[in-house]
């Protein structure tokens, strides 16, 4: 297949999108599509088997495990608890409560996977408090959409553990690899927030508690912290594979709830029913991916625009400074998921060519996707902030209070450029 043609089909399920039409949907009218035209109907009718036999396979069974584990956390109060025990530890520091919507953000990722569940559980729990308190809301709502990026990075990520089983990597190794960079991105946000808000105050940070009630208080920290080290001791250990450590992870979660007491039919039907909404609409957008995958594989198109880049000469840094620019301009009109099942598949054989590692590039993607969840106009965490928002108020807010974060993400990217053991260091030296 010629690039020509390539590029028009692209352009052409751009502009579908850009018409409103759903991702999905345009995934497979062009999947289809491409395959009657190259084909006939046999490719067509071959899509059943290919899509089955992908997603046959335990790997992706952890998805609605990963999601079920958020949803237990959220609606069992674990959330909530958790985010009042950080807020009081660091309400005097100069910013305040924007900290804590950082560390609580970090926190609740490492258990629930999802950037989007991240920044509506702690948006909702922040909102109300920074509002009254007098917070400015641009950067109280950049922070919450920027720390919502991180469920997608530090581990256990749905969007990882998605990319492992499109590449064919280890899902072990990427949980690893995302460890230090989540926690660095933690670190350098609340260092830039520390930074801007050095000697402001805002109302309520007078407020003291003893550091009895603290220790107290700190007693909420607790689930999340074993439920991660469950999961990724387990993982570790070599107890568990992904999908069993989900597992593991959903069942102590159902025991942190029983023991607060909030375990009851009721909770358990929405938690099920919520997950079941969730896991429908990613697998959804998985398997129409898959029938435009099977048309780009059999097409060709892989092979041909590998041959194209690889006939340019270019260097690895300029191989990854182009894919930036693609990924940050794909990032502004696709969701995250469907960016990572359109992409992957084709840019895998890009990549190893130049000889990049395939770890590497699975946390690499991950950044170019946290980019595309805080900027306009598809930026899925600007609208989920902005919508928990109980007063309402001007999206720009939201937009320009998560820009500082994007730059950060960049310097970030690039700073892994340069030393990819940021990434690499752990799993190199615990999984071999």
């Amino acid at each position: 297949m010629t690039l020509a043609y390539v590029f028009l089909a692209f352009l052409v399920m751009l502009g579908m999108m850009l018409a409103g039409i759903p991702i999905a949907v345009a995934m497979v009218a062009i999947g289809v599509v491409g395959g009657l035209i190259t084909f006939g109907m046999p490719l067509v009718e071959s899509m059943g088997s290919v899509i089955w036999a992908s997603l046959n396979q335990s790997l992706l069974t952890a998805i609605p495990l990963f999601i079920l584990l958020g949803e237990l956390l959220l609606r069992g109060g674990i959330a909530d608890r958790m985010f009042y025990a950080l807020s009081i530890w660091m309400n005097r520091l100069p910013g305040g409560l924007l900290h804590t919507n950082i560390a609580s953000s970090s926190l609740f990722a490492a258990t629930s996977g999802s950037s989007v569940a991240t920044a509506a559980t702690i948006g909702t729990l922040a909102l109300p408090t920074l509002e009254k308190r007098g917070y400015p809301m641009g950067p109280a709502l950049g922070s919450l959409a920027a720390g919502g990026t991180l469920g997608i990075l530090i581990p256990p990520s749905v969007n990882l553990l998605v990319f492992g089983s499109l590449a064919n990597v280890s899902v072990g190794q990427l949980f690893l690899a995302g460890v230090i960079p989540g926690i660095a991105l933690t670190l350098l946000f609340s260092l830039y927030l520390l930074i801007s808000q050095w000697g402001k105050h805002y109302g309520g940070e007078e407020e003291r508690i003893s550091f009895a009630d603290k220790l107290r208080a700190s007693k909420s920290l607790v689930p999340p912290l074993v439920i991660f080290f469950i999961v990724m001791g387990s993982i570790y250990a070599g107890l568990a594979t992904p999908t069993e450590s989900a597992a593991l992870g959903v069942v102590t979660a159902i025991f942190f709830v029983w023991y607060g007491g909030r375990l009851n039919l009721e909770l358990l039907e929405a938690v099920c029913i919520n997950s079941a909404r969730t896991t429908g609409m990613v697998l959804l957008v998985i398997i129409c991916a898959l029938m435009l995958n099977v048309t780009v594989s059999l097409t060709g198109v892989a092979q041909t625009l590998t041959q194209w880049v690889v006939a340019f000469d270019l260097s690895v840094l300029a191989l990854l400074l182009i894919l930036i620019v693609f990924y940050i301009l794909l990032g502004m009109f696709m969701d995250v998921m469907s960016m990572l099942v359109l992409t992957v598949p084709v840019a895998m054989p890009i990549v190893m060519a130049a000889g990049i590692d395939p770890i590497w590039f699975g946390i690499f993607i991950i950044l170019m996707c946290e980019i595309g969840l805080i900027t306009p106009p598809v930026g899925m965490n600007l609208y989920v902030v902005h919508g928990v928002r109980p007063s309402g108020g001007d999206f720009r807010e939201v937009m320009w209070g998560a820009f500082p974060f994007v730059i950060i993400l960049l310097l970030f990217t690039f700073l892994m450029m340069a030393f990819p053991d940021i990434a690499l260091w752990l799993p190199r030296n615990m999984m071999g």
